[in-house]
């Protein structure tokens, strides 16, 4: 069921939800979460069974700002802290040593948990009231089954779970891909997973360069850093410019003779190529890494639904600003 009605009666039947360990539909400024109490093991438990998700695979704690970390975080080095203070409320997920007895499960069993304060100003509000009704964080991964394309509108999540999930909408997600997540744990601050806060907006923050994850010794594991993830049902195949026009001179008119059937392979590109039959389904992607992010996996859903088998993709330039669009794609490519 989706809430998109009086925002304070949608908050709090969310809550009354989550107090009864039950799930939410949460909207983010990134994708849509999962939430469930982080407190709570049985509705933790719950998250991973309705995802499919392996269960020592982390959550994202998410929390109303960065005095409730401390509910959760067993010690927050400096760094970390100029990190809350520039990023919070935002999309920037730290990894950071977890305090004794709480989260074990959202953590995945690990001796760290990964923090996040989110922007949308609906999932502030839920976590605002939850941290009134005694619900310290909520511990919400994108609302999709595990490795498949996350969600960015409530009636994705609908399609994903069904009616049966209460759904808070909303709107379309303003970022459109998960946080970057900043490794914390380890005396120094390494970079996981890439998002919209970028590499040289951390380390202005932190005032350091980031660390080499692999020379801390062995990394925290996070959400969404499986090598495949983000897939589609079609199989996705990113080529240069150059490479996908070659691939579309090859098809030439084969495709028309098969009209009564699905176009069976979509492109996106930036570049504008040329295409001999009109049975290959075409999305112009924007030349803006920010605006691409914000319709990637709103594009890999609607090629979906159209029936597609083949998903064609321009890869992205090779440029720090692409970085988060970029590991995306590579490992939705990857899960095939």
């Amino acid at each position: 069921m989706i809430l998109d009605g009086a925002l304070d009666a949608s908050v709090a039947a969310a809550v009354q939800a989550l107090r009864a360990g039950e799930l939410v539909g949460l909207p983010t400024e990134t994708v849509y979460g999962l939430a469930a109490d982080a407190g709570n093991d049985a509705a933790v438990a719950a998250v991973f069974a309705r995802k499919g998700r392996p269960a020592d695979h982390p959550l994202i704690v998410h929390v109303a700002d960065a005095g409730s970390a401390q509910a959760f975080a067993g010690t927050v080095p400096d760094f970390a802290q100029r990190l809350m203070n520039a990023f919070w409320p935002g999309p920037l997920t730290l990894i950071l040593p977890r305090r004794s007895g709480v989260a074990a499960a959202a953590a995945g069993g690990q001796a760290t948990v990964g923090l996040r304060c989110p922007s949308h100003p609906v999932a502030r509000r839920v976590l605002q009231a939850a941290a009134l009704a005694g619900i310290q964080g909520l511990a919400a991964p994108s609302a999709n089954r595990f490795g498949r394309v996350s969600p960015t509108s409530a009636a994705h999540v609908q399609d994903e779970f069904g009616d049966g999930l209460l759904v808070l909408d909303g709107g379309s997600c303003e970022v459109g891909i998960e946080s970057t997540i900043v490794d914390c744990s380890r005396g120094a601050p390494a970079l996981l997973r890439p998002g919209a806060v970028t590499r040289a907006q951390v380390e202005q923050a932190c005032g350091r360069a980031l660390a080499d994850p692999a020379a801390l010794g062995a990394a925290p594991r996070a959400s969404g850093t499986l090598e495949a993830h983000y897939a589609p049902d079609a199989r996705v195949r990113l080529m240069d410019a150059r490479a996908l026009q070659a691939a579309l001179d090859v098809l030439g008119s084969e495709l028309d003779a098969h009209a009564d059937t699905p176009p069976p392979i979509a492109l996106w590109s930036r570049t504008a190529l040329r295409c001999r039959t009109a049975r290959v389904l075409q999305r112009r992607m924007p030349d803006d890494p920010g605006a691409t992010a914000h319709q990637l996996f709103a594009v890999l859903r609607e090629f979906d639904a159209r029936g597609v088998r083949l998903i064609w993709i321009e890869t992205p330039p090779d440029t720090p600003e692409w970085d988060g669009v970029r590991d995306r794609l590579s490992r939705a490519a990857a899960a095939h």
